[in-house]
């Protein structure tokens, strides 16, 4: 029995660990994200479906280490061997953070050293040559603290294998998926996005309906790993293939005001595979006609810091209220930076939970 970590942005760990345990895995909260134990075929599951989570990697040791030769010891003392075949290249990334070792780059260093010296021990070999596949290491340090794990992921989870072309200050896909989970929106329910942008929302709310795997298209580095089964793995995607039903969708639509970010949503769609499922159409959010019985809106209206101006966000925030008088919206869930936000659309939101675009922080607000 293997251990891993699945790991997520502040404020999605617990998105991630009901993940995990949807999958049947037995979950522990952790720094920065959700262990669970399983076999390679359960990382691998969970590379498949997770829809809030940034990476699935394998914990490979844990210690402490306060100086670079506690560090080296640590990392040396792994039995590499293990995963690492003869020619395998070994990438290593490192985080630090309040710990005694706070170079990123001193840290990556004296880690690439440690395992290439218990590597040519072990092969007895006089330098490595690194041309098959990838292993990737990552070295994580919190308050001196050690963690070392292989990348079972390669690419972020966030990269569906959909959006290929970016708009204006894109909405990254583990962030829309968890908009959607975090809603009052289920499955059957309408959904309007009024501010749809790129199509990240419509596209995330409709693989939760057609309950299509987030990484069905994608390929992980795990698939390389020698001690991966390989059929087991082209089997697990297969299943989710056959369970993939574009048929259940239903109700989903979105609006915004750029002609060409919805040109590029209309593309998304189709690469993703929901080209004539989801209408989208040019139209002012204050324009909208009334929405259909039970409507959940969730959005990601501009913000003044990444999109025009400050005055011009507070404007629009003002007329968002709109989305419940007007348009007549049983829900509106909206992610905000704006502090005032409430105050300007003149209701208090019934809950609420902070949140990270990117690096920005925010608020999302369920009315």
């Amino acid at each position: 029995m293997m251990e891993w970590i699945a790991s997520a942005a502040f404020g999605l760990e617990g998105l991630v660990k009901r993940e995990l345990q949807a999958l049947g895995l037995e979950t522990t909260m952790d720094q920065g994200g959700v262990r669970f134990l399983g076999g390679t075929d359960a990382a691998f599951r969970a590379n498949l479906e997770l829809r809030t989570a940034d990476r699935v990697q394998l914990i490979v040791g844990e210690g402490e280490a306060r100086s670079f030769e506690e560090l080296f010891q640590l990392i040396s003392a792994i039995a590499w061997e293990d995963y690492i075949p003869r020619g395998g290249s070994f990438p290593v990334t490192g985080q630090c953070g309040r710990s005694q070792l706070m170079s990123v780059r001193d840290v990556q260093a004296i880690s690439k050293k440690a395992v290439a010296e218990r590597l040519k021990q072990r092969y007895k070999m006089n330098w490595l040559d690194e041309s098959k596949e990838s292993y990737g290491i990552h070295v994580a340090i919190h308050q001196d603290k050690v963690r070392v794990t292989l990348d079972a992921s390669g690419n972020a989870l966030n990269r569906r294998g959909y959006r290929t072309w970016n708009g204006e200050a894109p909405l990254r896909e583990t962030l829309a998926a968890a908009l959607v989970d975090l809603s009052p929106w289920r499955p059957g329910r309408p959904l309007h996005d009024p501010c749809c942008g790129t199509g990240t929302i419509l596209v995330e709310a409709a693989f939760k309906m057609a309950k299509r795997a987030p990484g069905l298209v994608r390929p992980f580095s795990m698939e390389n790993w020698h001690f991966a089964d390989k059929k087991q793995c082209d089997e697990i995607r297969r299943e989710a293939r056959f369970r993939f039903n574009p048929d259940l969708i239903e109700g989903i639509s979105g609006s915004d005001v750029d002609p060409e970010a919805l040109e590029l949503c209309k593309k998304h769609l189709a690469q993703a595979g929901l080209k004539d499922r989801i209408p989208v159409f040019e139209k002012d959010l204050r324009d909208l006609e009334p929405l259909a019985e039970n409507t959940c809106v969730i959005t990601n209206p501009p913000y003044g810091e990444r999109l025009g101006s400050k005055k011009e966000a507070d404007t629009l925030y003002r007329q968002m209220r709109k989305l419940e008088t007007k348009a007549m919206a049983r829900n509106v869930c909206i992610l905000t930076s704006s502090p005032s936000f409430e105050r300007l659309y003149g209701k208090r939101a019934q809950r609420k939970r902070r949140l990270y675009n990117g690096r920005l922080e925010c608020e999302y607000l369920i009315f």
